[in-house]
């Protein structure tokens, strides 16, 4: 993003009028979402005014999402959550997919993303990662540099949802590794070794109607695209 979070948490970029961070509360509180948490880490004093619950990740300078995952965990082993990378925007039609969806740990997943990687991208698979999904409509590789669209069954949208039951995978899985390795890890990472580990990940399809905002030039190409799910 360059400069233009010298001064704010990328969360707080806006686009068509609203904080990112605006758009996912009011489609989460739409899905029916009871109480909304904030894990922070950069300029964190910029959120405390969006929720009553900020948890903060004193490390992120030095760690990575999943470390700040783990500091929901009072949250995250009594509840069933949603939990939404703070970059992304989507309605709350797609919060609603995923809820519904049967399974400890759910993530989405959008089949039509050639759509807009080809908007984003001269080489759609340049940014891409491989996605597979079984017959069973369960996760079987994530996370990987793929050679050919063959290998992708959609991307992962950074939306998931995680019941207290697979978060005792997850720090089950994050007390045993090194520290050091803990630290560096994303969410991608996490969730393709939790498959290595025969862990079920069920993947909620979702066709298009969301955004990521990786750059400066993502939120401009948004603004001339307009919200993808609703009528400009």
């Amino acid at each position: 993003m360059d400069d233009a979070t010298a001064d704010k948490p990328k969360c707080l970029s806006t686009f068509r009028g609203k904080k990112l961070l605006e758009w996912q509360m009011e489609a989460l509180t739409q899905a029916g979402a009871e109480e909304i948490t904030i894990v922070a880490g950069y300029l964190s004093q910029m959120l405390e005014s969006y929720s009553e619950s900020v948890i903060k990740n004193e490390q992120w300078s030095e760690t990575n999402m999943v470390v700040s995952l783990a500091a929901a965990h009072s949250i995250l082993e009594q509840h069933i959550c949603l939990v939404s990378y703070s970059d992304i925007i989507f309605p709350a039609a797609t919060a609603c997919t995923v809820a519904q969806t049967p399974g400890d740990l759910v993530i989405a997943y959008d089949t039509k993303w050639e759509r807009l990687w080809s908007l984003r991208f001269s080489n759609p698979l340049s940014d891409a990662e491989t996605f597979r999904i079984d017959a069973m409509g369960r996760v079987t590789e994530i996370g990987r540099r793929p050679e050919t669209t063959s290998e992708i069954d959609g991307q992962y949208m950074g939306l998931l949802k995680i019941s207290p039951n697979s978060w005792h995978w997850i720090r089950e899985l994050l007390e045993r590794i090194p520290a050091a390795r803990r630290n560096k890890l994303d969410m991608t990472g996490l969730l393709s070794q939790l498959v290595t580990e025969g862990r079920h990940i069920i993947g909620a399809p979702i066709s298009g109607g969301w955004y990521e905002v990786d750059s400066r030039s993502d939120l401009e190409l948004y603004e001339s695209l307009g919200t993808p799910w609703l009528t400009n």
